[in-house]
């Protein structure tokens, strides 16, 4: 019993076809497939603005070290 047939999958897609309808499993699979599209496109996305943050973090990098750090000091009212 730990492994099924190919009937036994037969079987479960004709019972799941009768519950459902072809229909609404046809509009299932079209959400689900827009779903996963979506997820790649923002995966690929995410990827390139995580290069371009590491871009502008080297930059700021650069430029921080071109600067001179001064501190300011408050004038007492005395």
């Amino acid at each position: 019993m730990g492994s099924f047939s190919i009937w036994h999958w037969v079987i479960v897609l004709v019972i799941v076809m009768l519950v459902f309808g072809t229909k609404k499993l046809r509009n299932i699979g079209s959400d689900l497939g827009g779903a996963v599209k979506g997820f790649k496109d923002g995966m690929k996305e995410g990827g390139a603005d995580a290069e371009q943050n590491t871009a502008k973090l080297a930059d700021g990098n650069a430029k921080k070290s071109d600067t001179i750090d001064v501190e300011a000091k408050e004038k007492s009212s005395s």
